[in-house]
């Protein structure tokens, strides 16, 4: 049998649409007790992000590869799975100011999609391989986020991608669903039955949260993007974040406010530059040459310039 778009449709149970024992007479007791139930089911998720932290490290290196290369990561998912991920995505820009193109959201539906449900859009297998076919090459990363397991729609991007040689990732909380063919890494979430049967919104979504956030970041960390635990590339857009980024300066530096103020006007606004300027010694000219040999890497510069 066929899904809508040519995907096969796999007769595999996912765990999250299974009723919960714990859960049973959630409709029965005070309210403090359902958002206590809850609340429980909620607390055994970050054991099962802790169980597969080899396979998102993996994923993560398989990442920094593809960036480094000019390659892009294109996030594929329906639903919650798609709309956690278009959120990760555009976080990634004012926070690490990223080029806009390094981190591709395709949610099965498109825009209309991400504001209200449009529940047969996940269905559609040639969609997603189409989102794939378009966007992507050989050079770039595919991952794939689906509860299930077996979401159509991000089984063809998944498809596509094997098939024009890109790297993949599925990350699926559904660990007896059978792998598809070519994905260089699969990261099982067991986050078992949800509270409420089938409502992937709660704890399968609360765990993709955490790894597409751990993913995300970690390759950001990789990439340099990070100075020890400092948003050392977030872009001052606003008076917050302009304010931020003195405070930044200061944390890294241990200079006064003036300093640091000084020091990002010299560099034109770039939190890199003034505080290579700064640790170093050197001129902000000298920092900035020095962070473009080093692909923006804060600490590499530093040890081009020897400090």
């Amino acid at each position: 049998m066929s899904a809508p778009g040519g995907g096969a449709v796999v007769s595999v149970e996912s765990p999250t649409e299974s009723r919960n024992p714990r859960t049973v007479d959630i409709d029965r007791v005070s309210t403090l007790d359902v958002v206590r139930l809850i609340n429980a089911e909620d607390a055994t998720v970050p054991a099962a992000v802790a169980a597969v932290l080899p396979e998102l490290a993996t994923a993560v290196d398989l990442a920094v590869d593809v960036v480094r290369a000019g390659g892009r990561v294109h996030y594929v998912g329906a639903g919650t799975s798609g709309r956690l991920a278009t959120l990760d995505a555009a976080e990634l820009v004012p926070t690490f100011n990223t080029p806009p193109d390094w981190f591709v959201a395709h949610h099965a539906g498109g825009q209309a999609a991400l504001v209200r449900a449009i529940e047969d859009v996940e269905d559609q297998a040639g969609d997603g391989e189409a989102q794939i076919r378009e966007h992507a090459t050989a050079a770039d990363l595919v991952l794939g986020v689906t509860a299930s397991g077996r979401t159509p729609f991000v089984m063809g991007a998944l498809r596509a991608a094997h098939e024009m040689g890109a790297r993949t990732v599925l990350v699926s909380n559904n660990p007896g669903a059978p792998v598809p063919t070519g994905v260089d890494v699969v990261i099982a979430l067991d986050t078992g039955p949800e509270a409420i049967a089938g409502s992937t919104r709660m704890k399968a979504g609360n765990s993709q949260k955490l790894v597409l956030t751990s993913f995300s970041t970690a390759v950001m960390v990789r990439l340099g993007r990070t100075y020890s635990n400092l948003m050392v590339s977030v872009r001052a857009t606003n008076a917050k974040l302009r304010g931020r980024t003195v405070r930044i300066l200061r944390e890294a530096t241990g200079l006064d406010e003036r300093d640091c103020t000084d020091a990002l006007a010299e560099a034109g606004g770039d939190l890199r530059v003034a505080l290579v300027h700064l640790l170093s010694g050197t001129s902000a000219a000298r920092a900035a040459e020095a962070l473009d040999a080093s692909d923006g890497h804060v600490r590499h510069a530093l040890a081009a310039l020897g400090a």
